[in-house]
């Protein structure tokens, strides 16, 4: 039988070309949950979206330049959710961004 535990999903919505110190936020977002310690990070890229000014966005062949949605998920305990926030928040905040930042509760499957 499959064993589930409580932890939380941490989902950080950015666009594919924002950037703080030369570097896309994504990936610095995964870095520093690299350096918090957290149990793992996944980045994946919208195809086609829209936000709050309605502008749509879309990874059709012959847009070279778009700006999509990438979408970071973190799963982790609640503990460890609410310690990594400080860092999430100061880094949106330094770097402007107008991210879009969502919590929810999971059941993560264990071994």
């Amino acid at each position: 039988m499959m064993n589930f535990t409580e932890s939380e999903l941490l989902r950080i919505f950015v666009g594919e070309q924002e950037k703080f110190q030369h570097r896309p936020l994504y990936e610095l977002l995964v870095s520093r949950a690299l350096g918090h310690g957290m149990a793992g990070a996944t980045v994946f890229r919208g195809l086609l979206s829209f936000g709050l000014q309605h502008k749509v966005h879309s990874a059709k062949i012959l847009e070279l330049a778009g700006d999509l949605p990438m979408v970071v998920e973190i799963v982790d305990t609640t503990e460890k959710i609410e310690s990594f926030l400080p860092e999430v928040e100061s880094l949106l905040r330094e770097s402007g961004s107008d991210a879009l930042v969502t919590r929810e509760a999971v059941r993560q499957w264990t071994t």
